[in-house]
């Protein structure tokens, strides 16, 4: 650690203004790392010594200024709070298409510069005051001269299909390189040049907004929140340019979705009201059954349970009501039946309903692939063990998560990581008490986290 014998009084105003003890920060600040994919032993003694004047060593004063900013209720800067910049800046530019480019870049040239990127509970609600207008007049002043056509679109959309068939079966990490630079060497650079029609420049933009949430979603897959909420956030960029309505209200719902995985609900509730506010009339019903849901989610997460109750109808009845086909953009997260059952268990897990949620993980199960969603169906069976567990159903828990550990196996994704890590105290205790397989799972799962 680089010291400086000068008193932080910017931080310990800052901490003092927040009203929380040292202890409680420094738990803050371990909780963030850990949802950026990095293990910190952060504690009150830490916090004592950044406000005597030690600057924090590595991503600690990123997740040190979100800390901060989760509990002011507002953005804190490192700079506010005294804190030197001990990374660069990650790629920004109000023109997406260069965004797009040096985030590509950056993850190909500098991978663990990105990587450790953090996510910020600010960022969620990007969209909500993104001036599409003003970026769309830069975007048109910079055309080239090159001209593209459908069949260059096309090759963007067939690559992104077969990475997202491969991320499925074998995890975020398969392939990230590849898609990142084909990003930043083809598909972003070819949305500066001309198009014979509007209809095919908006569809260039969607094609080049769903790899940049591939990539987002490879990384998400990782662990490395801030840079998927980079890619999330530029892909809502360029899908604005695109269709401002259907396809930026399921960007928008990416934004939420990933804060919603984090137990970061703030933001989510108004985020998703905008992205519904966008979409209603202009997408099919299934995907504006997927809005729903999220909207669901949103509203349990925040503990308003009769609201979250509704939007679980409202998204069973857009799903039946409307036949008309998805677009590529929102099926990429599979078949909605699928994913509305799948969303409507994790909202009435925060409701506590267990029972409730053990049906609609099987229903789940039921609705997707096993062989082109393995991942899914890895991460459901851990799910469908966990609500067993809640209603002391310990023989048929241990059996699902059996399933779970099998169809991860040779995944590269540490949201199936995270899944098996979590079930260990609960089978620690299984041991304990002789039930059947505890043993012989719990071995299998420390190995699979060795």
């Amino acid at each position: 650690m680089a010291t400086s014998k000068r008193l932080n009084s910017q931080l310990r105003e800052t901490i003092a203004a927040v009203g929380c003890t040292y202890e409680a920060l420094a738990k803050d600040v371990r909780r963030i790392a850990a949802e950026n994919g990095e293990v910190l032993q952060t504690n009150k003694s830490a916090v004592a010594h950044w406000v005597n004047g030690t600057q924090p060593t590595g991503q600690a004063g990123q997740y040190l200024a979100e800390a901060l900013s989760r509990r002011a209720g507002r953005p804190v800067t490192s700079a506010e709070i005294g804190l030197r910049e001990t990374t660069e800046p990650i790629p920004s530019d109000i023109d997406p298409v260069v965004t797009a480019t040096d985030l590509g870049r950056a993850d190909v040239e500098r991978r663990r510069f990105l990587a450790v990127a953090a996510f910020t509970s600010a960022g969620v609600a990007m969209p909500l005051g993104y001036d599409h207008e003003a970026t769309a007049r830069i975007l048109r002043a910079r055309t080239g001269e090159a001209m593209v056509g459908e069949a260059d679109i096309d090759v963007v959309r067939q690559i992104t299909t077969a990475f997202s068939v491969a991320d499925e079966r074998l995890g975020g990490g398969h392939g990230l390189t590849t898609v990142t630079a084909y990003l930043a060497d083809t598909a972003a650079p070819m949305l500066r040049a001309r198009y014979p029609n509007e209809g095919l420049r908006a569809a260039a933009f969607g094609a080049v907004a769903e790899l940049a949430y591939l990539a987002g979603w490879k990384h998400h897959d990782l662990g490395h929140e801030g840079a998927a909420q980079r890619y999330y956030q530029v892909g809502h960029q360029l899908a604005c340019e695109a269709d401002p309505h259907g396809h930026a209200a399921w960007m928008m719902r990416a934004l939420a979705h990933q804060a919603l995985s984090l137990k970061q609900p703030r933001h989510c509730v108004d985020l998703i009201e905008g992205a519904l506010a966008r979409g209603l009339g202009h997408v099919d019903g299934q995907t504006e059954a997927l809005l729903h849901i999220t909207h669901a989610r949103a509203y349990a997460a925040t503990g308003e349970k009769a609201r979250a109750a509704r939007a679980l109808l409202s998204a069973e009845d857009a799903l039946v009501r409307d036949s008309r086909p998805q677009p590529s953009f929102s099926l990429v997260s599979g078949p909605a039946a699928g994913t509305v059952a799948s969303h409507t268990a994790r909202t009435l897990t925060d409701l506590e309903d267990h029972a409730g949620t053990e049906r609609q993980h099987r229903e789940a199960l039921h609705r997707w692939d096993a062989v082109t969603y393995k991942r899914v169906h890895a991460l459901t069976h851990a799910d469908l063990g966990d609500s067993l567990a809640a209603q002391a159903r310990a023989d048929e828990a241990v059996t699902a998560w059996t399933q779970a550990l099998d169809l991860m196996s040779g995944m590269t994704s540490d949201r199936t990581r995270k899944a098996i890590t979590s079930l260990r105290s609960t089978l620690a205790v299984y041991q304990r008490r002789k039930v059947p397989g505890a043993a012989e799972l719990a071995r299998r799962a420390r190995d699979a986290v060795a």
